[in-house]
């Protein structure tokens, strides 16, 4: 079974499943499915603020498309988060990679 079809079943169990809708919006940008990814990336942050990774992933994901700016709104947005919740590794990463984007 195809990873996405795998994880929407478990959307429809559970449609606020964070980790089900962080793995669809990865596997959409490994495929360059950058529109769908981003929009994915969208859900999950609108239903799970905290999660800190959908911030890097997304900006990731939007740096690789050539949107720097939006790329690096989404990493001061995460890099927030991980300030609120804690999660230095995380910022550390994030604020690594504003640093390399915003020059």
């Amino acid at each position: 079974m195809d990873k996405i079809a795998g994880l929407k079943e478990i959307l429809a169990l559970d449609p606020k499943n964070s980790f089900a809708r962080y793995g669809i919006a990865v596997e959409l940008a490994s495929r360059g499915e950058t529109a769908s990814a981003v929009a994915e990336f969208d859900a999950l942050l609108a239903n799970d603020p905290d999660y800190t990774a959908g911030y890097f992933m997304a900006a990731q994901t939007l740096s690789s498309a050539g949107r720097t700016a939006e790329a690096i709104e989404r990493l001061k947005s995460g890099i927030n988060c991980a300030a609120r919740s804690g999660n230095r590794h995380a910022l550390s990463e994030m604020q690594a990679m504003l640093d390399e984007l915003d020059r």
